[in-house]
């Protein structure tokens, strides 16, 4: 068999289907309860063994729709150097495990920035997963899952994608099955929120503890097969009630969304980005003509797997 010239890897965006968020812990970190969904809108990631070292090149592809209230694409940018997840993933598994060389990644961009589509976490999920294929690493479940949580709080997830409930930090993940697959409609607006501004607002909020812990009993209670999707979006999303002065950008949001005959309009993780669920029988082309509004538009479905691994020889 000819060797390896590289690996692939298709890393999925994630969904938050609900989000409610708890108290702070002792080491810093929110208590969390949370369903993920993994979705087809994805980067690209491609592993090129090298002598040695690692470098990253990061172009960006966009996946958006066209329609016609849509700007011309802004981009923010991934960065390139040392702190991006995907350098650090690299420089994580090598410190672990003894490599014959190194490795150059090329990263196709299309999952936004700073949308709370876990992007990132993706991407490196990714790293770790086509580096340890590229060199015949084998990384049982347990370290996997460790590496991932090492790198961030969405990473493990990102390692084993589909639909799962999340608790801590988002980390202690239970398996669930949608009863059926659907589609959504994803928009994200110009305007980004960092994940850590995003808790530091929700820190100077006065928590309601039993509101918390009712939360987490219906997150709990959640069934492990056959999950009707609507039912998460009962959680809500703590997030969205600490927008401050985007508050009315992201109500006209959802607004517009129901009014091309979109459903259950929710944000994604920190946001910005807002989901809504497109109803069997609708064209996406014809959902996303009918919408009003500059934000993109990306058209994604549900998928039962975050990561899709391609050999090349």
């Amino acid at each position: 068999m000819r060797p390896l010239r590289g690996v692939r890897i298709e890393a999925r965006a994630k969904l938050n289907l609900g989000l409610a968020v708890g108290p702070q812990r002792a080491d810093g970190f929110h208590e969390l309860a949370t369903v993920f969904q993994s979705v087809s809108l994805a980067d690209t990631l491609v592993v090129r063994p090298r002598r040695a070292g690692f470098t990253l090149a990061v172009r960006h592809g966009d996946a958006a729709l066209r329609h016609p209230g849509a700007r011309r694409a802004r981009y923010a940018h991934a960065p390139a150097g040392r702190s991006n997840l995907v350098l650090r993933a690299a420089r994580l598994l090598a410190g672990r495990h003894v490599m014959p060389g190194g490795a150059a990644f090329t990263l196709i961009k299309r999952i936004p920035l700073e949308a709370g589509l876990g992007g990132g976490s993706a991407d490196a999920a990714a790293a770790l997963v086509g580096l340890a294929r590229l060199y015949g690493i084998r990384l049982e479940r347990g370290e996997r899952l460790a590496l991932a949580l090492e790198l961030g709080s969405d990473v493990p997830f990102a390692m084993v994608g589909g639909t799962a409930v999340g608790f801590g930090r988002g980390e202690r993940l239970r398996r669930a099955r949608l009863e059926r697959g659907f589609r959504v409609l994803i928009a994200k607006p110009e305007w980004g929120i960092p994940t850590a501004q995003a808790f530091r607002r929700i820190d100077v909020c006065k928590y309601d503890l039993t509101a918390w812990k009712a939360k987490l009993r219906f997150a709990q209670s959640l069934a492990r097969d056959g999950l009707n999707p609507r039912g998460p979006l009962r959680l809500g999303n703590t997030f969205e009630q600490v927008l401050g002065d985007r508050t009315r950008e992201f109500e006209s949001l959802c607004g517009r969304l129901r009014a091309c005959g979109l459903e259950e309009p929710r944000m994604t993780g920190s946001g910005s980005a807002v989901f809504a669920i497109v109803p069997r029988g609708v064209p996406m082309a014809l959902a996303a003509a009918r919408f009003e509004g500059r934000e993109r538009l990306f058209a994604s479905r549900t998928v039962a797997r975050a990561l899709r691994v391609s050999l090349l020889r």
